[in-house]
């Protein structure tokens, strides 16, 4: 049996995993590479060389390939090779849809009984937030909004967002580089708090409703820029000859 703690192990300094048998690890260290944007969309994923860099057997890539594939991050191509998955349009119009039907929802009924200990972690978050490098501003949104949602005491609701904040996480990276996005996204984060502190859920769920919908005005057009982008380093198809 491995070691229960193996999940927790680091990479060391070569990027050779500690514990070479743990699907985790191997999962674990490809999500933050597919997230952070150093295997960017359309990267192939080949077994032979991951399984050298990374210093494991075959066998867990396949299942990590199997695992991410299930999260939207990779396409499996072919029972030996797979690919980070492409950007979508279509992605963020759906998560961001099912977003807009939740977490209004969820901070109407948390606003009304959310404690000061409560805000005061959402207020160093949004701290946090502010000085953080791009790559690690996803999961601190997460925990910011997972804190307010929290005291709604909704525990299925709030695992389904937290799935849909996780399939958000990749698209957070291209929003956030962007230094005024910041700032405004740093501005209506801290509505939300003092609409929660003042007890006013409606206006914390009108709020945060327009909070959403802005975020996924500027997450779809930086999206659709970088697909136009990509099609057009696209190499042309070449046609074959008729018989």
């Amino acid at each position: 049996m491995s070691d229960p703690t193996a999940a927790d192990s680091p990479s060391n300094g070569d990027g050779r995993l500690v514990r070479k048998t743990a699907v985790e690890l191997v999962v674990n260290e490809l999500r933050s590479r597919i997230l952070n944007g150093e295997l960017a969309p359309g990267s192939q994923l080949r077994q032979e060389a991951l399984a050298e860099e990374l210093g494991v057997s075959r066998i867990p890539l396949r299942e990590a390939f199997r695992l991410l594939s299930s999260e939207g991050l990779v396409e499996q191509k072919s029972h030996r090779s797979a690919m980070v998955s492409l950007l979508s349009s279509g992605e963020v119009e759906e998560l961001f849809d099912i977003r807009l039907r939740l977490e209004p929802w969820l901070l109407y009924e948390a606003a009304r009984k959310i404690p000061e200990a409560g805000l005061a972690e959402a207020e160093r978050l949004v701290a946090e937030m502010d000085q953080t490098h791009p790559n690690n501003w996803g999961s601190l949104n997460w925990r910011l909004h997972e804190v307010l949602y929290s005291a709604a005491d909704k525990p299925t609701a709030l695992a389904m967002v937290k799935a849909l904040h996780d399939k958000s996480e990749r698209y957070f990276r291209f929003q956030i580089v962007n230094a005024p996005i910041r700032k405004q996204a740093h501005k209506e984060h801290m509505q939300l708090i003092e609409y929660c502190r003042g007890r006013k859920p409606k206006q914390a769920s009108d709020a945060l409703e327009a909070h959403i919908k802005g975020a996924a005005e500027q997450i779809l057009a930086i999206v659709r820029t970088f697909m136009d982008e990509q099609e057009q380093e696209a190499p042309p198809v070449r046609k074959g000859k008729k018989t």
